[in-house]
């Protein structure tokens, strides 16, 4: 049986590829031919276009009716003449298809809703499920009609969230018929069953500091000033090498991110022992971002699947406050005393954080009992998919 799995793999943010090659990888081992088919079209791995900030930085600028007429132009376009028919292409030997994983049912100027609906308008045929998303209540009434329409039009057949926020949310704003969701873990999770771990250091504490573009954080939602931003980041990686770590800074892999640290690197590398702080190269694939991730002791990230693939290896996590998935996932995984908001925690107390993290270590039972549930949650998908099927039959 072939699968479809509708997600956005080939992101330049390697947190996205991460959990879709989890996806596949544990379908594949139920016995389900998985296939990713990236909702912009992407075909591989690739660092992005470094126009991204400008981007970002002009459509902030926009005045909301503005931006959203602007961008609805663009994607219905893109959907129409180029995801489409690639889609169309695509699916020709599929028997089912998957919406997930990911924050997909989010509605940043209309960029989810467009490209779901162009997704399922071309599976209307075959069974549908969506999986272990992420679901913001940040809908307009556009987005939400999107969403509500292809759900509507497509087969669906099971449906699921990762968090128990996501649920109340996808319950809340999608209308009968479309089934309820139901609970799971995010397949991320599965990492270090998927991905070898990195060699760690027998000479040094090591803590891989995550950055993060305050603009991304802002068009996201988060009230960031970018100066205070870029001062908190020095001055953390600072307080963390004083306190004897070695920190690699880093990032997942998204342009704005990586263009930030690039300009930033050297003045904080600069404003510490330099021997303590390297500016990490940048991965090439979401394997090479877990096997680093899994070398380090500590990791200190806004970024989600940074945090969760952290959690996969035990490596002890500290969550920075941005979106609301971030938050669950700490719930999920049992590290709230860790999340913290850079607005309110300074440098300082954040080393001292950090000290207590790594003495606390993470709950290897806990975490292995998380791990087996996201295991059991993509075998459940197996078998619903695979009954939907031979019903059809």
């Amino acid at each position: 049986m072939k699968v479809a799995l509708f997600n956005v793999k080939y992101s330049p943010n390697l947190g996205d590829g991460l959990l879709s090659e989890c996806t596949e990888l544990e379908l594949h081992r139920a016995g389900i031919d998985a296939v990713s088919i990236d909702l912009a079209g992407r075909t591989g791995y690739a660092p992005g276009n470094a126009s991204r900030g400008r981007m970002l930085a002009v459509l902030e600028g926009m005045p909301a009716p503005l931006r959203r007429v602007a961008t609805r132009t663009i994607l219905s376009a893109l959907a129409a003449i180029r995801l489409r028919p690639a889609f169309r292409r695509q699916l020709v030997d599929c028997d089912a298809v998957v919406v997930g994983g990911g924050n997909l049912f989010s509605d940043s100027d209309l960029n989810f809703p467009v490209k779901i609906h162009a997704a399922l308008s071309e599976a209307v045929n075959l069974p549908a499920a969506v999986f272990a998303v992420g679901v913001a209540r940040n809908w307009s009434a556009t987005g939400r009609r999107l969403f509500a329409d292809g759900l509507r039009n497509a087969t669906m057949v099971y449906a699921t969230v990762r968090d128990e926020r996501s649920r109340e949310i996808w319950d809340d704003l999608l209308p009968a018929p479309i089934p309820r969701a139901g609970l799971v873990r995010d397949p991320g999770l599965l990492a270090s069953r998927h991905y070898p771990r990195g060699p760690a250091s027998a000479d040094h504490r090591s803590v891989g500091l995550c950055i993060t573009d305050p603009l991304a954080l802002r068009y996201h939602g988060h009230d960031t000033d970018a100066g205070d931003m870029a001062h908190w980041y020095g001055g953390v990686a600072t307080a963390l090498a004083q306190a004897g770590w070695t920190v690699g800074l880093f990032t997942n892999g998204s342009p704005e991110d990586r263009a930030y640290l690039n300009r930033n690197a050297a003045d904080w590398i600069a404003a510490a022992v330099p021997t303590r702080i390297t500016r990490i190269a940048d991965f090439a694939t979401p394997g090479d971002l877990a096997t680093f991730i899994s070398s380090c002791d500590l990791m200190v990230a806004h970024r989600m699947h940074a945090c969760i693939a952290a959690h996969s290896f035990a490596v002890p996590t500290i969550l920075l406050k941005w979106d609301p998935k971030l938050e669950s996932f700490a719930e999920i995984a049992g590290r709230s005393d860790y999340f913290v908001d850079p607005a309110t925690i300074t440098p300082t107390a954040l080393a001292e954080l950090a000290a207590r993290a790594e003495q606390a270590g993470v709950d290897r039972a806990a975490c292995t009992a998380l791990m087996d549930a996201a295991a059991g949650d993509v075998a459940a998908l197996a078998r619903a998919l695979r009954a939907a099927v031979a019903a059809r039959s």
